[in-house]
Formats: structure tokens, sequence, C-alpha cells
């Protein structure tokens, strides 16, 4: 095999997130020598280090190796001021954003990359899913796990690479995309748009730069007769399984057949996984959604499955988020038996400059919508474990919903069953 980046140096800070990650794993295939940092432990390093891949924890300028060939890419919550960064500016060394290092992988392959408000993890990780059981052995960087394989990414052997585009940042638009996809725009980054319009610029110029484009809405009648099985709950699951269709097909495969494939599709981390029981005997699934309409869908979902009762535990995402959608967020999770209601996962924000905002916003707005049903503010893990462990009762779903740490709160109540 080729080893195309051999001789190059790369360290990553912010090498835990599910998007730096994988493009840690594909660099190191490539033949990169690569190292890492991040501020804590996280589930994604651990496929780094069984790769060979060095990876403090903790934030020091000691952690950039020493010479001057390092180039040094950071992630988007990163600050200017990390020591690592200012290290690698002090001795002259490239400070790269994800963007540029994502942009360089997608120009050495084609390339179906996959954005919107929603759905997007999903619908890549089913593209890449039906092309390896298609025998098509894709490349894959992926905001989340594939279930299927255990992993977020891949450099695979193929001529096709299968990314998640991400609009939270603009990096979508640093790629070089042969086929573009659209699951869905709805306003969500309020601190990088300011406004729905900016946001819908954002996406022409994302789909303008690739051959074939493909934006939904998504019906099964795209698809002319292709009928749509899944094994993973909900109608969004269903939308997101034309979008991959519609993918691969434009990408020449047989869509037929792919079909079938998404059939065993099994999901993808995060994205409404089953973590096991509590000791009383209530189901946890952890899921991503960070946005009303990702709330509303998978309470919705998980009404499918027939529960006892329907417990959602929500940790917000952002301040800005937070502030923005403070009441939509309540309605969506006043349509739980309960709503239970955690404190804000600040991510690359501070406190301090949103003065007043916390998840109690959210928590306020539940309660006025949810006709009398049980809402609960419980800011800390420590007060939320407890709380759910009295609460929780064989037959009840919980849900664990939020894009901060909060599925290590899920998995709490779960390890002592």
């Amino acid at each position: 095999m080729t080893a195309p980046w051999a001789g190059r140096r790369l360290h990553l800070i912010g090498a835990g997130g599910a998007g730096m990650s994988a493009y840690a794993l594909a660099a190191h295939a490539l033949g990169a020598q690569v190292t890492g940092s991040d501020r804590a432990e996280s589930p994604y390093l651990a496929p780094l280090r069984a790769a060979g891949i060095a990876v403090a924890i903790g934030h020091d300028a000691g952690n950039v190796p020493a010479g001057d060939d390092v180039e040094v890419v950071h992630s988007t919550a990163i600050p200017a001021d990390n020591p690592e960064r200012a290290a690698a500016r002090e001795r002259g060394l490239p400070d790269r954003s994800r963007a540029e290092l994502l942009g360089e992988l997608t120009r050495l392959r084609k390339v179906i990359a996959v954005a919107g408000a929603h759905g997007k993890t999903t619908t890549t990780s089913m593209i890449a899913h039906a092309l390896l059981a298609l025998g098509a052995d894709p490349g894959y960087l992926i905001g989340g796990e594939l279930v299927g394989t255990g992993s977020n990414a891949s450099w695979g052997t193929g001529e096709w690479l299968v990314v998640e585009a991400d609009e939270s940042d603009r990096s979508f638009l640093a790629l070089d995309v042969d086929v573009a996809v659209v699951t869905n725009i709805e306003l969500d980054h309020v601190d990088q748009y300011a406004t729905l319009a900016e946001l819908e610029e954002a996406y022409r110029a994302f789909l303008n730069g690739a051959a074939v484009r493909l934006e939904g809405p998504w019906r099964v009648d795209d698809l002319g007769g292709v009928a749509v099985e899944l094994s993973v709950p909900g109608a969004h699951n269903v939308e997101n399984a034309v979008a991959a269709l519609r993918a691969i097909g434009a990408a020449g495969f047989d869509v037929v057949a792919a079909a079938a494939a998404l059939r065993d599709f099994r999901g993808a981390g995060r994205r409404f996984q089953e973590l096991g029981a509590t000791a009383s005997g209530a189901r946890v699934i952890d899921d991503y959604a960070h946005h009303p309409t990702e709330v509303r869908a998978t309470i919705e979902a998980a009404r499918t499955l027939d529960p006892r009762r329907v417990v959602a535990v929500f940790q917000p995402h952002l301040f800005s988020r937070t502030a923005q959608f403070a009441r939509e967020f309540g309605a969506a999770l006043a349509l739980a038996d309960v709503a239970c209601v955690l404190d804000v996962y600040p991510a690359r924000e501070r406190a301090q400059d949103f003065p007043g905002v916390s998840g109690l916003r959210v928590a306020e707005a539940a309660a006025d919508a949810a006709n009398g049903r049980t809402v609960m503010w419980l800011p800390a893990f420590d007060d939320a474990e407890p709380a759910l462990r009295a609460l929780l009762r064989d037959g009840d779903l919980c849900l664990i919903l939020g894009a901060g740490d909060v599925d290590a709160l899920g998995r709490r109540l779960v390890a002592s069953a």
C-alpha cells in the first residue's frame, strides 16, 4: 500500500472529538506521523491509541512535538490562546484549522459529502454501511461511530470517500465534493449564522461546488419504487435512508442492492443508541439530539416502541442555542411523559458571556407546555442520577439527549444494573 503522506508530522489539538479523531486515523493510514491532545478523556481516543497515535490529556505547549516540520491542526472548539496553538505560532509552525485538513483529505478521493441541520451523521453512516456491504470498501469520516464497524473512520481501499460535512463552522465549504447531499436546512448554529438567509447562502455554496447536487425534502417515492425497510425506528430515519440511497445511486452503485443492505443497518453512535437497562428494568437510549426538531423526532421515535413511559433527560448544548430556542426546546420536551433538564454544556462558549442563560430556561419552558406532566430541573449529573434511579421503572424508556457529555450520565445509570 502506498503512503502518500509519509514523512508528514501532524499534531491535532482536540483529537478526542468525533471529527478530529476521524481525521487523525485517516492521516495515520496515509502514512503521516500523528500525535494529539485533548482536555479530557474521550471514547474516540481508544482507537487512536490502538493505532499507535500518542494523545496527551490536557493542553500544554510541551505536547507539541519538537522539530520545525510539525503541522499543528486545531478543532473549532480550540481558542486562539490555547497554549499549544500559541507554541506553534511562536515556533513558526503552521496553525491550521480542521477544515483545511479535511479539505486535503477530500482531494485524494471521489467524495460523497452529507450536510444538513439534522440527520447528517446517520445518513453518512447509512451510505458507508451500504457501500461496505456492496464490497466497495469506501473510506469514511463520520462524526459518530458506525455501529457495524465500531469506528468513526476508515481510509479503505476503494475509490470513494464518504464524509460528514459540517456547517457549524463553515468547514463544509473547504471540501472537494463530487456528490453533495443536503438532508435539510434549519437555523441551528446561531453563533455562526445571524439569519436563515445567511445559512441558506452557505448551503448554496456547498451544493454549487459539487458535480451532483441532492437536496431534500426526501420521500420514498423519489426512489422509483425501491422499498425502504429499516431496523432503526422513526420516520426521520426513512428520510435519511432515501437521501443515502439517492447519493449511492448518483455515485453509480446499485440502489436496490444498497436498500437491501440498509435492512441490517444498526445505527450510528449516539444516534438512538441503546446503552442497556437500569437495575429497575428501564431501557436507556442515548441520542445526540441538540436542536428542538431533533428532540421532537427522537421522542416520537421512542413512542413507536410502545414504552410504559418516555422519560426525556436533556442537556442543552451551547448558551447561544439555549437562549435562542429555549421555548422550542420546552415544547419538544413536553411531548415526553417526564422531562428532566440539566444545565448547559458550554463547549466553546463561556457562561459569563451569556448572563442569565441556563438550562433552567428550558425547564421552565417545558413546564409551561407540559399540561401538568412532571418536569424536573436537575442541573448536575450528581443531582440527576439519584433522582432518575428513584423515578425509573420496568417498562420505561429513558432518553438521554444532547450533544455534550450527557451520554456519561446514561452510562452511569446502566453501570450498576
